[in-house]
This record gives structure tokens, sequence and C-alpha cells, in this order.
């Protein structure tokens, strides 16, 4: 994917991971456009009525108000116009069978948020090159959890 600036849009009606998603993003040597909104009415209303242009990927944070990740995630997915937008799906709970159903209604990776800035970070930018080197199809189910510790893995080979 050659891009001269990475478009993201991130749903997460959480302040504080709002701040610690935008200092990760700032300190990343890859050019990045943000738009963030804050519950999934919000963003629903932003991909269907006011983006002629896809965002490349989306963060979606599973807990927002007015209209949560899933509903989300799966309005998109049934969506012709936005099916093929990558969603990473994050969030604080690690349920087996949430990810299993995240995993089954088409996200692309489930991340679950790190509370240290610098395993945010890294987590943060494991996704994006995979998305950036045109990995937007969905993984194996082994692979769909991204953690700090599969991105040590992957240096090490």
């Amino acid at each position: 994917m050659n891009l001269k600036k990475l478009n993201i849009l991130l749903a997460d009606d959480d302040t504080d991971d709002c701040i610690f998603f935008k200092k990760a993003l700032s300190e990343l040597v890859i050019p990045i456009s943000l738009i963030a909104v804050h519950d999934g009415e919000q963003l629903m209303h932003l991909l269907i009525n006011e983006t002629p242009e896809l965002p490349h990927i989306l963060f979606l944070d599973l807990n927002m108000p007015r209209k949560n990740g899933f509903e989300c995630l799966t309005e998109i997915k049934l969506n012709n116009k936005l099916k093929q937008l990558p969603v990473i799906v994050f969030s604080t709970s690690f349920e087996q069978e949430m990810v299993n159903l995240l995993y089954k209604n088409g996200a692309q990776y489930f991340i679950r948020k790190p509370s240290e800035f610098l395993q945010f970070k890294q987590i943060i930018l494991q996704a994006l090159t995979l998305i950036v080197q045109g990995d937007i199809t969905q993984p194996d189910r082994e692979n769909f959890v991204l953690t700090v510790e599969n991105h040590f893995k992957n240096e090490l080979r």
C-alpha cells in the first residue's frame, strides 16, 4: 500500500484512551491523519453520511454509549460501502466468547488495551504496520488477537 498519509478513524468514548492513542501516533514515523468520534451513533453517521472516502483503518472501542462497538461492527460489515473497511476492535475486557464473536462478525484484529503507554504504542504500531503492508484480509483465528508478546516474537524472526 503506497500511502502519503494513513487516514485513521478512532471511535472511543474514553477521553484518556483517546489522549493515549493520539500521543502514541505522534511518536510514530508514519504520517497520519486522525479523526476521533466518541460514540457509535456519531461513528456510523460519519461513515455513512459524511465520508466520501473511507479511512484506511478504524480502531473501534467496544464499550461506547448510544451504540456499542458490536452494533457498529455489524452495521459496517452489512453495508456494501463500508464492509471492506479494516476494523480493529479494542477493549479493556478479554472474554473468549466475545473475541470469538468479533472474529465471526468480521473484525480485522482484536487488541486488549494495555495499561502501560509503551505497550499501547507498540501494539498500535503493530496493527498499523500490518495494514500499511496491505494485510487487510482477516487472519487465521490464532492470529486474530494482537498482543505485545506476538509483536516481539515477530520482531525476533
